[in-house]
């Protein structure tokens, strides 16, 4: 179990998450934030988790260029109800809703 704080809110400690991972192959199996518990989706906690180095750092927006508001390979926007995916938020094409 890994403790994630998403620093990027203006009250981290309100966004305080787990993610717990598979004890053989070190993958990121669920996240107690609501986008994974209301959605059983993969999300950006598990993706940094999943991400980070042994030195504990992370690259939490890996730098690709993207055409602008062009939609990633990986959409899956039109699975989430009107939720925007996590490649479309990552790339800046759409924003979570608050």
């Amino acid at each position: 179990m890994v403790e994630v704080t998403n620093e990027s809110h203006e009250n981290p400690a309100d966004h305080q998450y787990v993610v717990t991972l598979d004890n053989v192959a070190g993958d990121a199996m669920a996240c107690t934030c609501p986008h994974h518990v209301h959605r059983s989706a993969f999300c950006k906690h598990m993706a940094a988790v999943e991400n980070a180095t042994d030195n504990g750092t992370l690259d939490a927006f890996p730098s690709e260029d993207y055409e602008d508001n062009a939609e990633p390979e990986d959409c899956d926007c039109d699975g989430l109800g009107g939720f925007p995916c996590w490649p479309c938020v990552r790339t800046g094409r759409k924003e979570l809703p608050n």
